[in-house]
């Protein structure tokens, strides 16, 4: 499981919170949240679920998905 990046700043965005506020909420580290961001560093899947759960939506929302990904789901 892989966080997109280009999906959780929007969500940030729509929250109007920046990674210090996101860091302050999830206990993780205002650097992680960046490299994420970036897409430098994958996250743990307890990690996404925080980051998720801070931004109030559901972990589909942040993570990336593939096409096989979206084939298995249906």
């Amino acid at each position: 499981m892989k966080i997109d990046n280009h999906k959780l700043d929007l969500v940030m965005a729509e929250k109007c919170l920046t990674s210090e506020q996101l860091s302050k909420v999830t206990g993780v580290s205002q650097v992680s949240i960046a490299r994420f961001r970036r897409g430098t560093q994958k996250p743990r899947p307890a990690t996404i679920g925080k980051i998720a759960k801070a931004l109030n939506v559901p972990v589909q929302e942040i993570i990336e998905t593939s096409a096989a990904t979206l084939e298995e789901q249906k």
